[in-house]
């Protein structure tokens, strides 16, 4: 795993609807299960603003009226918003640091170089497996050219119990050492 002061990081990516979401849940689920705390970044790929949902509230007001940063807490949970010209992961990376956690995952990023899942769901997909480095492994919802199995951990959807179980261990091996 690609380490941060001892902060294993992962990414999940893969194209639209190919079901990076439901994996992150799974893993955040799996590991918060297992004790560990997890942080998450998702990469909103769509366009546009993601929708913060706090509109005609103080938040809201806040950032409308300028403010960089906006917090709000309660019941021990803090909503953060920080608006700055580009965030780049290495930015949100760095913030997350502040915050004790146990690893990172990333749900998209696909030009970043850390420890990546692919998931794959038809033939045009493969070229994921060209373009992308640092691949860990790869899950796909077709059978792939022996080439992409050989040059990768290669698991099939439906081995989820398989692939869960390397993923764990490969990020949690750097949390043992």
């Amino acid at each position: 795993m690609a380490m941060g002061l001892k902060l294993p990081i992962l990414q999940v990516v893969g194209y639209q609807d190919s079901g990076k979401t439901t994996l992150m849940k799974k893993l955040v689920s799996s590991f918060t299960m297992k004790g560990y705390r997890v942080g998450t970044i998702k990469h909103h790929g769509h366009g546009g603003t993601p929708d913060f949902g706090d509109e005609g509230k103080d938040t809201a007001f806040h950032r409308q009226a300028g403010a960089a940063v906006v917090g709000v807490e309660g019941e021990g949970i803090l909503q953060l918003t920080a608006g700055q010209i580009n965030w780049s992961l290495e930015n949100i990376i760095s913030l997350y640091h502040s915050f004790s956690l146990d690893m990172i995952l990333i749900e998209g990023y696909k030009a970043e170089h850390y420890p990546k899942v692919v998931l794959i769901r038809n033939q045009e997909d493969c070229l994921l497996l060209q373009k992308l480095s640092n691949i860990l492994c790869v899950i796909s919802e077709i059978p792939l050219a022996a080439e992409y199995r050989t040059n990768y951990q290669f698991f099939v959807r439906s081995e989820e119990d398989k692939y869960m179980t390397y993923i764990m261990r490969e990020v949690r091996g750097d949390l043992d050492e």
